[in-house]
């Protein structure tokens, strides 16, 4: 797969598709990007266990931190990956080792390995690259348009009232992801 570009229909089918996610490389620290994008992703109906040894067993934001991906205690759909390009070999690694791989192997924002791209692929593994999801499901959902910004994506959907002057878009149908 070419993995400078992805159809929109691809990305809106892995998150439609996908309802337990590990972030490997998670931060507790709330300024972080990834925690922000593992909130996000909670907030939006994803199960989401952020992986990182140093932080393993606490608990931030209602999410238990685990050790390793071994470590997460029911299968994975999507590993979203927050680690520099040189540590995804290793990452992927895991993740074949898992007795039930994942679907997803996703890397985030400036991290990409074509060589661990082609071994997930040729694993079985659907594969995106140098994408956020957090950024995705808002363009998909036209959740980010809110800010001004051009999703190219158009819709005639009502938000979904949260309660306290909040509102959210989904992907879908308004069923919560994987259902």
């Amino acid at each position: 797969m070419n993995h400078d570009s992805y159809e929109d229909a691809y990305i809106r089918a892995i998150l439609d598709g996908v309802r337990t996610i590990a972030v490997v490389g998670a931060s507790a620290n709330p300024v972080r990007p990834s925690y922000l994008v593992m909130t996000y992703l909670a907030e939006r109906g994803y199960t989401v266990y952020p992986v990182n040894p140093g932080q393993a067993g606490k608990v931030v934001a209602g999410l238990a931190f685990s050790r390793s991906l071994a470590d997460v205690p029911v299968p994975i759909d999507m590993v979203d990956v927050f680690r520099v390009p040189e540590h995804v070999p290793q990452v992927l690694d895991e993740v074949l080792a898992l007795a039930q791989r994942p679907k997803v192997l996703w890397t985030q924002l400036g991290v990409r390995d074509d060589a661990a791209a082609a071994r997930a692929e040729a694993a079985g593994l659907q594969v995106v690259m140098n994408r956020c999801p957090k950024i995705e499901y808002g363009r998909l959902s036209s959740e980010i348009s809110w800010m001004g910004i051009n999703s190219r994506t158009l819709s005639n959907r009502r938000a979904q009232n949260l309660g306290g002057g909040f509102q959210r878009m989904g992907l879908g149908d308004g069923r919560k992801p994987g259902e």
